[in-house]
């Protein structure tokens, strides 16, 4: 279930993420749901859901880093 829009994401992205780390974890997150969709593709028994998430979350990560309660861009 790709997502439409960013006020479709969990309520745990929206409510913690700056608005261009969101628009990261929903590209990857709709880029991985059509990548792994074939369960050959993931490794174990993640499910595609599963892998999707950890795929945005792996992304926004790579240009956002929680300090404290809030997530900054990384200089």
């Amino acid at each position: 279930m790709p997502y439409k829009s960013l006020s479709a994401l969990p309520e745990s992205v929206r409510d913690n993420l700056p608005r261009h780390a969101q628009e990261i974890y929903l590209a990857a997150f709709n880029n991985a749901w059509v990548e792994y969709r074939d369960p050959g593709d993931r490794r174990g028994k993640a499910s595609r859901e599963e892998v999707a998430h950890k795929v945005a979350w792996a992304a926004v990560k790579q240009q956002y880093e929680k300090k404290g309660d809030k997530w900054c861009r990384k200089k």
